[in-house]
């Protein structure tokens, strides 16, 4: 039978002989191998450190060269663009091949910005100056066909044939619309417009204004039922035609009457001034 001898209780090292090994102390062995891991721990950190830093600050830099002072990168581009590279730039022709990256284009900012009026400048005029004009005609009432248009005294009224010098107010410049040059407008032999005002035809010097424009330009369009005629349909006020009423000319609403169609043909006959 093998003889087992009971180790000593280690509370009592000296009654068998036995003592500790007292020359390393408890644990030695795993405090080494945590201390090994550490410092692997801390190394593998640096270096990764390390390798990350480098392509960021060359992001970094990238970012900074392109982007204009002052401007907040979270903002976006926001009214930035950017002019185009020359054509010697980058390789053109007898250009070397490099393998350093193109400098970045240089940012231009497009100002929203509003011109003031200076007023040292001088006045912009209101309107060109008038196209060549026209053969100078005569209006004849359809429904009088003895009377004409006339500017007695400032306003236009349906008169019949003058005689001698009164011809001349009686006879009218066709030239290019005032407002629109798609349309017409009337000149007196005094260099004055049949304009409307109160909505009535009156005989007045332009005064440059855009609204005396208006009031001056008139659209021809088939008289109805007129054959040869025409109806003068206001600029700015669409739906109103010219028409003699008590032999004043003035302008009104279209009618669909008889009467109304009458009174608002007339036809563009050769002047009574010669």
């Amino acid at each position: 039978m093998p003889h087992n001898e009971s180790r000593p209780s280690p509370d009592r090292p000296w009654e068998a002989g036995w003592a500790p090994d007292t020359t390393r102390a408890p644990g030695t062995r795993r405090l080494w191998l945590a201390g090994a891991l550490a410092v692997a721990t801390v190394v593998a950190c640096v270096t990764a450190i390390a390798l990350g830093d480098r392509p960021g600050d060359e992001a970094s830099g990238r970012t900074t060269a392109t982007a204009p002072s002052g401007a907040d990168p979270r903002n976006g581009p926001g009214l930035i663009s950017f002019a185009t590279p020359s054509a010697t730039a980058g390789g053109g022709p007898g250009a070397e091949p490099s393998g350093a990256p193109s400098p970045s284009p240089t940012p231009s900012v497009r100002h929203r910005t509003t011109a003031a009026p200076s007023a040292s400048s001088p006045a912009r005029p209101t309107r060109a100056a008038p196209a060549p004009a026209s053969p100078r005609r005569s209006l004849r009432s359809v429904n009088y066909p003895d009377r004409y248009w006339h500017v007695s005294q400032g306003l236009v009224r349906l008169d019949p044939a003058p005689a001698g010098d009164a011809r001349a107010d009686s006879t009218f410049t066709v030239v290019p619309g005032l407002a629109d040059r798609a349309c017409s407008s009337l000149r007196t032999a005094d260099g004055r417009y049949l304009r409307h005002r109160d909505f009535v035809l009156r005989a007045e010097p332009d005064d440059g204004s855009p609204l005396f424009g208006r009031d001056a330009t008139f659209c021809a369009r088939p008289a109805p039922a007129v054959p040869g005629a025409v109806a003068l349909e206001s600029v700015n006020y669409p739906g109103r035609f010219l028409r003699h009423q008590d032999f004043r000319l003035r302008l009104d609403p279209a009618q669909d009457s008889g009467l109304y169609r009458a009174d608002s043909a007339f036809r563009l006959v050769p002047p009574l001034a010669g």
